[in-house]
């Protein structure tokens, strides 16, 4: 058996209601329907796709990133602007991005080399750290962007979860098979709370 799975930060609750009210703000420029809206309950930072993996493999990737990730401290992840990405020949997805500090480009590093450890190795030439808001066919004509608001977000970066994908009726249902937090060192205790 095998299962369909990607690497991703989960996202604080009010940050997810934060974006949920922007993406709302860019549905007004959306007047074909071109966009498919993502859920916000589905929102998270996404590190890297795995693909198919199996049942072992998880275990064996699981195993590897509590220790890989051990030393990995959390941190302040700021969300600053939205941009197409292109996914696939056919589709692109509309995503807030960062302004890839350098612990989000060290712990996206981190975890392709812990992949590649249990032999799933990840593509990551070119690949941009994301939170999909959006789906769109390439080449569709929703552009507005000299319009839309700034997007200006803050996240603490506390965690790594492992996703399980499966397709479902109105998107993607997404289950964490495991998580991992990262150590809390560096980063002032009232920003935890």
């Amino acid at each position: 058996m095998t299962i369909r799975s990607f690497l991703a930060v989960p996202l604080k609750s009010s940050v997810v209601r934060r974006l949920a009210n922007y993406a709302d703000t860019l549905c007004s420029f959306d007047s074909q329907g071109q966009v498919r809206w993502s859920d916000s309950n589905s929102y998270h930072l996404t590190l890297g796709f795995l693909g198919e993996i199996n049942l072992d493999q998880v275990a064996r990737l699981e195993q590897q990133a509590r220790l890989g990730l051990q030393q990995q401290c959390s941190f302040r992840l700021h969300l600053d602007r939205v941009g197409y990405l292109q996914v696939n020949p056919e589709l692109a997805v509309l995503a807030a991005l960062s302004d890839t500090g350098a612990e989000l480009v060290q712990l996206q590093r981190r975890v392709v080399e812990i992949a590649a450890q249990v032999g799933l190795p990840l593509d990551h030439t070119g690949y941009r750290p994301h939170v999909t808001l959006g789906r769109l066919p390439v080449g569709a004509a929703f552009d507005h962007s000299e319009q839309w608001p700034r997007l200006d977000q803050s996240s603490l970066v506390d965690a790594v979860v492992l996703y399980q994908s499966k397709p479902g009726a109105t998107g993607s249902i997404y289950t964490p098979l495991f998580d991992i937090a990262l150590a809390s060192q560096g980063v002032p205790q009232a920003i935890l709370s």
